[in-house]
C-alpha cells in the first residue's frame, strides 16, 4: 500500500547549489596555527552550503526535514518492533525512584523521579528528619520547552541559596539563576549567559562563573558579589590562547578556588586563598607556568598542595606535594613515586586520606593514600574482574568514609561506603532495575592481536541460553567503540542493552587505542596525532577476531559509535565495509578536514592537540587520508542509520548531513541509509527521559531488524 510506496520513494538529494573552495593553510586575519602552509591548499566542497551557523537557512532546514521525512518512511515498518523495544526499555526503568541520598553538611541531598514525568526533582532532608524539601523540580522548569538541561546545581556553603543554570536548546550555553531556599523566591541577581558551571566562594557573598568566547570556548573567569549588578563583576582571568580551555573549582576543604587552563597536552593552574583577607579584592596567583607537554592537577590538603602530574617523564602520572607558599615545579617532591603499571588519573583530598582514582591491568581502580606516611592501599574484593569502580558523591571533607560506585556489564550500579581506617565496605544502595535477573547474563573478556601485534581487550555480555552460551555461534553481535581523547570504553552497566540481550544479541565493547584502557601510552603515543589510524585498525581487528572465532559473521555484525566514535565508524566503513551488516552512527564527527581547518567552529583550535592541525604540512596529508567525508568511495556499504542534533556545538549537524549525501551519491549498493536530525536538541540528544527512550527504541529496532533478531529468545 502507501507505506510500501513511501519506502520505494527515492532519498532526498541536496539542492545543486554553489559549493565553496576551502583553504587549508594560511588565511589572513585567522588563527591557522603555528606553522600554516603558505600558499594554502584549496579543496572544493560542493556541499559546503549545508553549513548554516545560524541554523535558519530555509534550504538547509528544508533538506534536514526532507531527510527526517525519508527516515520516517523508511523506518515505518519498524514501528511495531520499536514499540515492543520501547515497552521493554521502559520495563527496566523504575519510573518512580529515588537516588541514594548523599550527606552534605546538616542535610541529605538526593534526586527523585516520578512515573510519567520526564525530568528529575532535586530534594533534601535534614539529617534525622523525614520532612522533604523540594529544591528544584525540573518538570516545572521544563514546561513549554522542547529541551531543558540542568548545567549546574550548587548549594551555597551555608545551604541557604541554590545557584543553578539551564540550557534550553542543547547548544550548551547556560542561563544562571539563584533561588533563596528559605523564602523559595528567586533572587534578583542576574548574570550573563555562562558556560555552565558556577562556584561559591568562602560563603554566600561571592559566586564565580565562566564565559564563552565567539567559538564557544570557556575563556574568562568572573567573580560576582551577590546583591550587586553584573556590570560590577570582576574579571579574574582571561585565557587568550585559543587552544586552551578554562575550568574552575573549589578545593574539597573549601579553602582555595582553582582556575585551570589547559589543552589535551598541558595545563596551568591559578588560585585564590578564599580564607585570606578580603575575598572581593583577592587576585589570582599563578601556580606553575605552562610547559610543553607538562600536565598537572592540584588539590589542597592541610597546608600542602597535592599534585597529580606527568612531570619527570611519568607518563602514567604520579603524586607530588609542595608547600602552599612555594608552588613552582622546583619545589615539587614525590609523595607517591612513579609506578608505570599504575595509571593515576585523579585525586580527592579528605581530611584523613587522599583517594587516588586510576587504572591498573586495563580496569579502573581506587586507592587510599595516607597523607602522613604515603602508605598506599588498593580497594579490592569486588565480585567480578570485568567491572568498573569510581567515586560516588562525596561532599564532606571531614569524614570517616568515602562513597564509591561499582558496576559491571551485568551488575547494576552499586554504592558502597568505605571506612577510611579499616577499608570495610558497606553496601548502601543498588540501583533498582525491574524485570532483570543478573544471574541470567554472562560477561567475559576476550583478547585479540592488532595489526601491529598489540594485544587488544574486548568486554562482552550475553544472555544465558543464547547461541553464545551454547558455543553454537555465529550469532548477532552489537560491537561498540570510541577510542579518542584517552577516554576509556568502560565495561559498565547499561539497562538499555537488556532488550538487545533478551533478543539473543551479544553486546561487545572494543577497548582500542585512542582510549587509555592500558595506560596513557595507548592514547598519547599510539592513538592520536600521526598514530590515529591505530584506532581504526584496532576496531577492525576486533571485528575480524569475532568473525574468525565464529562468535559472529559479517551478516550478523552491527557496529555503533557516537561523536568521536562516529569518526571511528566513518573510517571502518570506508576501510572494511564488507565486515559489517549495519552501522548506527550517533552525532558522528565525519568532516574532519573542513572542521579542523576552521578556527571559528566550536572546539577546533583546542582539538588541534588531539588530531593535529590540517593547516600544517606536518599533519595535512595524514589527516586527509582518514577523514571519513573525504574518503567515501564507490564501493558497497552496509545499512547505516545516522543521528544528529541541530544545536549540537560539538559535532555540527552539517557533518552527518554532508556525509550521508556523499555516501548516497557514491556507494554501489542498495542498502538503506537514513539520517534523523533532532531539530530541538544538541550533542546529548533528548533531555526528556521518555523521548530519549523512544529514540533509542527506533535505533535498536533498526539494529534488530538488520540482524534478524526481533524476537525474544
Amino acid at each position: 500500500g502507501t507505506a510500501a510506496a513511501a519506502r520505494m520513494a527515492p532519498p532526498p538529494r541536496p539542492k545543486v547549489k554553489q559549493g565553496k573552495s576551502v583553504a587549508f593553510g594560511r588565511v589572513d586575519g585567522e588563527n591557522r596555527g603555528e606553522n600554516p602552509m603558505n600558499p594554502p591548499k584549496m579543496y572544493y566542497d560542493p556541499l559546503f552550503w549545508l553549513r548554516d551557523d545560524d541554523r535558519k537557512d530555509e534550504d538547509v532546514i528544508g533538506h534536514l526535514k526532507a531527510e527526517n521525512d525519508y527516515f520516517a518512511a523508511q523506518t515505518n515498518h519498524l514501528k511495531p518492533l520499536a514499540a515492543s523495544l520501547y515497552k521493554d526499555l521502559l520495563s527496566h526503568v523504575k519510573e518512580t525512584d529515588e537516588s541514594v541520598p548523599y550527606p552534605y553538611g546538616p542535610y541529605l541531598y538526593y534526586t527523585r523521579t516520578v512515573e510519567g514525568l520526564s525530568y528529575r526533582v532535586y530534594c533534601r532532608k535534614k539529617k534525622g528528619s523525614d520532612s522533604e524539601e523540594v529544591l528544584l523540580d525540573m518538570n516545572e522548569l521544563a514546561k513549554g520547552k522542547k529541551h531543558c538541561d540542568l548545567g549546574c546545581f550548587k548549594v551555597s556553603p551555608d545551604h541557604s541559596i541554590l545557584a543553578y543554570s539551564l540550557d534550553e536548546n542543547g547548544y550548551e550555553s547556560y542561563q544562571p539563576y539563584f533561588l533563596d531556599l528559605t523564602t523559595r523566591k528567586p533572587l534578583s541577581d542576574s548574570l550573563p549567559e555562562i558556560s555552565g558551571s558556577m562556584c561559591w566562594g568562602k560563603n554566600n557573598d561571592f559566586v564565580y562563573y565562566s564565559k564563552h568566547d565567539e567559538a564557544h570556548r570557556p575563556y574568562q573567569l568572573w567573580r560576582h558579589k551577590m546583591g550587586t549588578a553584573k556590570e560590577n563583576d570582576t574579571l579574574l582571568y582571561e585565557e587568550n590562547d585559543e587552544e586552551y580551555w578554562l575550568g574552575f573549582f573549589k578545593s574539597h576543604d573549601g579553602r582555595f578556588l582553582f582556575c585551570e587552563v589547559g589543552t589535551k597536552e598541558e595545563s596551568e593552574y591559578r588560585y585564590i586563598d578564599l580564607h585570606s583577607g578580603d575575598e572581593g579584592q583577592a587576585t589570582m596567583k599563578l601556580f606553575h607556568g605552562r610547559e610543553n607537554r607538562l600536565r598537572y592537577d592540584v588539590e589542597h590538603h592541610e597546608g600542602r598542595f597535592i599534585i597529580v602530574t606527568n612531570a619527570d617523564g611519568a607518563k602514567n602520572q604520579k603524586v607530588m606535594v609542595c608547600p602552599v607558599d612555594r608552588t613552582g615545579k622546583e619545589h615539587w617532591k614525590d609523595m607517591l613515586p612513579y609506578e608505570p603499571a599504575r595509571c593515576v588519573e585523579g585525586h580527592m583530598c579528605l581530611a584523613s586520606q587522599i583517594v587516588i582514582v586510576g587504572r591498573e591491568n586495563g580496569f579502573s581502580a581506587l586507592w587510599l593514600l595516607d597523607p602522613q606516611t604515603a602508605a598506599l592501599r588498593k580497594l579490592e574484593g569486588f565480585p567480578e574482574p570485568v567491572s568498573t569502580v569510581g567515586l560516588g558523591a562525596n561532599k564532606d571533607y571531614d569524614t570517616t568514609q568515602v562513597r564509591i560506585v561499582y558496576d559491571s556489564l551485568v551488575t547494576p550500579p552499586t554504592t558502597f561506603d568505605v571506612d577510611l581506617k579499616t577499608m570495610a565496605m558497606t553496601r548502601v544502595h543498588v540501583k533498582p532495575v525491574p524485570e532483570y535477573d543478573a544471574s541470567q547474563y554472562v560477561s567475559k573478556q576476550l583478547f585479540t592481536t592488532g595489526h601491529d601485534g598489540t594485544r587488544l581487550p574486548m568486554s562482552l555480555v550475553y544472555k544465558k541460553g543464547s547461541v553464545f552460551d551454547k558455543g553454537a555461534g555465529p550469532g548477532p553481535i552489537f560491537l561498540d567503540g570510541y577510542g579518542s581523547y584517552g577516554v576509556c570504553n568502560e565495561p559498565s552497566f547499561a539497562s538499555t542493552y537488556i532488550p538487545l540481550l533478551d533478543r539473543g544479541i551479544c553486546v561487545v565493547h572494543a577497548h582500542i587505542r585512542g582510549g587509555s584502557e592500558m595506560g596513557r601510552h595507548w592514547y598519547e603515543d599510539e592513538g592520536k596525532f600521526l598514530a590515529k589510524k591505530n584506532t581504526f585498525h584496532d576496531f577492525i581487528s576486533c571485528a575480524e577476531h569475532l568473525i574468525k572465532e565464529k562468535w559472529t559473521s559479517s551478516d550478523l555484525l552491527a557496529i555503533h559509535g557516537r561523536s568521536a566514535g562516529g569518526l571511528l565508524m566513518g573510517n571502518v566503513l570506508n576501510m572494511a565495509p564488507h565486515l559489517f551488516k549495519c552501522c548506527l552512527a550517533g552525532v558522528p564527527f565525519v568532516d574532519l578536514m573542513n572542521t579542523m581547518s576552521d578556527p571559528s567552529i566550536p572546539l577546533t583550535c583546542a582539538e588541534w592537540q588531539e588530531w593535529g592541525n590540517p593547516n600544517e604540512e606536518k599533519f595535512h596529508a595524514y589527516m586527509q587520508s582518514y577523514c571519513p567525508y573525504s574518503n567515501v568511495t564507490a564501493q558497497d556499504y552496509p545499512a547505516i542509520m545516522v543521528l544528529a542534533g541541530l544545536y549540537d556545538p560539538r559535532v555540527a549537524y552539517w557533518e552527518p548531513a554532508k556525509w550521508v549525501a556523499r555516501l548516497r551519491e557514491r556507494k554501489t549498493d542498495d542498502n538503506i541509509i537514513v539520517l534523523k536530525t533532532d531539530l530541538d536538541s544538541g550533542h546529548f540528544s533528548a533531555s526528556d527521559r521518555y523521548k530519549y527512550l523512544r529514540e533509542k527504541s527506533m535505533e535498536f529496532a533498526f539494529v534488530c531488524d538488520q540482524l534478524g533478531a526481533g524476537d525474544h529468545i
